[in-house]
């Protein structure tokens, strides 16, 4: 089985309008240690790649000099562009992926890229990065995890619902194969092989309601992929998280992790 999952530009297309409600938010705490460590003084060129709705695009923007965000799919560059002038953030988006980059964009300082590196050519993106960030940048692979703490009882129930209409998905078969590589493994014999995490816990209380806009903010079950089944899969989670809830919300944690990769020199 292929380690690389054929690229579909438009797979996050309906799943764009659910993605800023339902995926937990990074920890801004995260955002402001990472660049710190870093020592952002305003002037960095960062580059987002997989940018989705900007979410660290935006995070970023108050600490460095330029932020270029790029994703495949319109939709979601809409939907970053009116967050990021909520927010007041300046940022350029570019339509385009792990698949266009090329000296164009000019020498970076910094790239991130959350919730999506497992989309890319992993390799081939590292190596095409390497001629494009200077001496002394980085890569910071972005992610939210939920502990195994009592507080995450829910999440037992919630993965299995999913996973039912995940399924068919070959993507999702993809990554869950005993050929799937995991990102250190990858990291470690590439260009960026000096690794170092960052993380913060944090309790959240959440809306019930949340927690199944986020199955649907997923491209595995998006109503696009699974079509007439969302509603079905939309009533499951509310009867199965019910259980879960007090006062229509439910307690979370979670943990924000950056995965710092650095050349060995």
């Amino acid at each position: 089985m292929s380690s690389v999952i054929a690229f579909e530009p438009h797979r996050f297309q309906s799943a764009a309008r659910y993605y800023v409600e339902g995926r937990p938010a990074y920890a801004a705490q995260l955002i402001g240690r990472l660049s710190g460590v870093l020592g952002f003084s305003g002037t960095q060129r960062l580059l987002d790649l997989g940018t989705g709705p900007g979410q660290l695009a935006i995070a970023f923007a108050p600490y460095v000099g330029e932020v270029i965000a790029i994703d495949p799919e319109p939709e979601m560059l809409r939907i970053a562009g009116e967050q990021a002038a909520k927010a007041g953030a300046r940022i350029t988006l570019l339509e385009g992926s792990s698949y266009t980059l090329d000296d164009s964009l000019g020498s970076l300082d910094f790239v991130t890229i959350g919730r999506a590196f497992h989309w890319m050519d992993r390799p081939r993106t590292l190596a095409i990065l390497d001629g494009l960030i200077k001496s002394g940048g980085s890569v910071a692979l972005f992610s939210t995890r939920h502990p195994n703490v009592p507080q995450n009882a829910w999440l037992k129930d919630f993965d299995s619902l999913l996973q039912r209409y995940a399924e068919p998905d070959p993507a999702h078969k993809i990554r869950r194969s005993p050929q799937w590589s995991p990102n250190e493994a990858v990291l470690i014999d590439s260009p960026f092989p000096k690794l170092e995490r960052l993380s913060v816990i944090e309790r959240r209380r959440t809306p019930l309601e949340q927690f199944v806009v986020r199955a649907l903010s997923r491209s595995s079950t998006s109503p696009g992929r699974i079509g007439a089944r969302a509603e079905e899969l939309t009533q499951s989670l509310r009867s199965v998280l019910s259980q879960h809830a007090v006062d229509g919300a439910i307690q979370e944690v979670v943990e924000t992790e950056a995965l710092l990769a650095s050349r060995a020199n």
